[in-house]
């Protein structure tokens, strides 16, 4: 049986070519009237999974 990979998780990380997992910050929709725009600069950078997290996402996906 071919395996089948977890379609939403592939559209919410991207894997480098260095095999790093990145995601993108959460509470970034809507409600940054609040923020302070320190925190919303810092929150626009991609973040990198690490650890069990990470494993968890590569074996979603296949790799």
């Amino acid at each position: 049986m071919k395996q089948k990979i977890r379609k939403s998780l592939s559209k919410r990380v991207k894997i480098t070519a260095t095999g790093k997992v990145m995601r993108r910050t959460q509470n970034m929709r809507h409600l940054r009237r609040h923020k302070s725009k320190a925190q919303i600069r810092r929150m626009k950078s991609a973040k990198f999974l690490t650890g069990t997290v990470r494993k968890k996402v590569l074996k979603m996906l296949g790799l």
